[in-house]
């Protein structure tokens, strides 16, 4: 894996766990399996895998995964203070429009996402990468 040289050392951690959990994923139709990992402001790193269904609109990528489990694990008070994504394919894969939505209603804006690029790991605020969400305050 390749990390930005300034990266936080937790969040390193973090996608070693996306990464782990991404060998859990099933997915029979496209091989492409993704992990996530979550970290709530208690501290807790939840993780999850994306889970695909022959019915495509049904899939669940590996960030919603992280996210429903946190929410079963620690209820719907939590908030997410960083996101980790990694896959087994080595393809850029930042969170989708569905995620990214998905997250905005727990995330803190200045959380930081690592997810694969191009170029190894990329790492940006929330905030950069979903810059205009909607919530119940917009």
């Amino acid at each position: 894996m390749n990390f930005p040289e300034d990266m936080d050392p937790t969040l390193e951690l973090m996608v070693v766990a996306a990464r782990r959990a991404a060998t859990h994923a099933y997915a029979p139709y496209s091989h492409f399996r993704v992990g996530a990992a979550v970290r709530l402001a208690n501290g807790a790193v939840v993780t999850g895998a994306n889970v695909e269904n022959a019915s495509y609109g049904l899939t669940i990528c590996a960030e919603r995964s992280a996210l429903v489990r946190a929410v079963a694990e620690f209820g719907p008070e939590i908030r997410i203070t960083a996101v980790a994504v990694a896959n087994l394919n080595d393809a850029a894969s930042p969170p989708c429009g569905a995620c990214r939505q998905m997250l905005a209603e727990f995330i803190e804006p200045d959380a930081p996402v690592a997810f694969p690029a191009t170029e190894g790991t990329c790492v940006m605020p929330f905030s950069d990468v979903f810059p205009v969400i909607f919530n119940l305050k917009h």
